[in-house]
């Protein structure tokens, strides 16, 4: 039987690692597709377009952050490496996969 503090933790996490690949996703949709309309192919809307969805999936990334933190048992070197994903691009993918090593070890542990 999966104790209520586990089962919140996994549920933590599984939102944490969604959160994380929006946000990395529009990241790179940003600097990759939209930075480059803008500046090669005379596109202006498609950084007003795709700077606010990323603004946005980024302030939730960070509130996911702190509630995932809050809930404890996290080194200031892993909170640090979520923190440093959100800003190097494919970073939030490899910080997606450490999420789900994790996860695993959790559910390995009950």
């Amino acid at each position: 039987m999966v104790s209520a503090d586990r089962a919140e933790e996994l549920s933590q996490l599984r939102k944490m690692r969604a959160v994380s690949l929006l946000e990395g996703t529009t990241l790179l949709l940003l600097i990759g597709v939209a930075v480059p309309l803008k500046h090669l192919a005379g596109y202006p809307i498609a950084t007003r377009v795709m700077g606010p969805v990323h603004g946005v999936a980024f302030v939730f990334y960070v509130w996911m952050l702190i509630q995932t933190v809050s809930i404890g048992g996290w080194s200031r070197a892993a909170t640090a490496r979520m923190v440093l994903a959100a800003f190097i691009p494919f970073g939030a993918f490899l910080n997606e996969r450490a999420l789900a090593r994790r996860q695993s070890a959790l559910m390995a542990s009950i």
